[in-house]
């Protein structure tokens, strides 16, 4: 496959992703899908590092736009130098973007480990923070938690969708930056368009 082809394919793949993890912290919010437990002492920490915002969203949205831009014809075409200035640039939106999957995957994985924060006895706590998530496997437990409703799958459902999209960001964004390096020394394989 073309550097070209390979890198707009990438960055097609990048930006659908980058939406899901800004959703997936959007809907983290709002547990249950109600606002009534949106302030700071009803919800995990985790989710107000917004790391489905940053890390998995506007940080793999720069490296997907650059990708798909660097699928296009460069600033002489196919020709002298084709794409070779926007793969570079690839490079280096890239690693940003390795960076905010990193973020978001060890984010959503502590998210994931310590649990929800929830009511318990009349008390706003991590029931499950001294588990080292093997309440993950336990749903007997998840009865513990007695607001928000259903808090319990509403996180681990939203915080193993921001860790698996993570980890395929993270592979795309590596993929990348390895396409891009072999685009900016070899440049791209695509046949120059006849002139008209």
């Amino acid at each position: 496959m073309c550097t070209g082809k390979c890198a707009r394919l990438v960055g097609l793949l990048l930006i659908p992703l980058s939406l899901v993890c800004i959703v997936a912290n959007a809907l983290l919010l709002v547990p249950n899908g109600k606002t009534t437990w949106t302030d700071k002492d009803h919800l995990s920490k985790q989710v107000f590092f917004m790391a489905g915002f940053i890390g998995g969203g506007l940080m793999i949205l720069c490296p997907g736009i650059a990708a798909v831009r660097a699928g296009g014809k460069g600033c002489c075409g196919a020709g002298c130098c084709g794409n070779r200035c926007r793969m570079l640039r690839s490079i280096f939106c890239s690693a940003f973007g390795v960076l905010g999957a990193i973020y978001c995957l060890a984010v959503s994985g502590s998210g994931l480990r310590i649990g929800p924060k929830c009511l318990v006895d009349r008390t706003w706590l991590y029931p499950f923070e001294e588990t080292s998530g093997s309440y993950l496997l336990n749903r007997t437990q998840w009865s513990l938690c007695e607001e928000p409703p259903n808090v319990v799958y509403w996180n681990v459902t939203l915080f193993s969708l921001l860790v698996a999209a993570s980890c395929l960001e993270l592979l795309l964004c590596g993929v990348q930056m390895v396409n891009a390096i072999l685009g900016v020394f070899c440049g791209d394989c695509r046949k120059e368009s006849a002139p008209h």
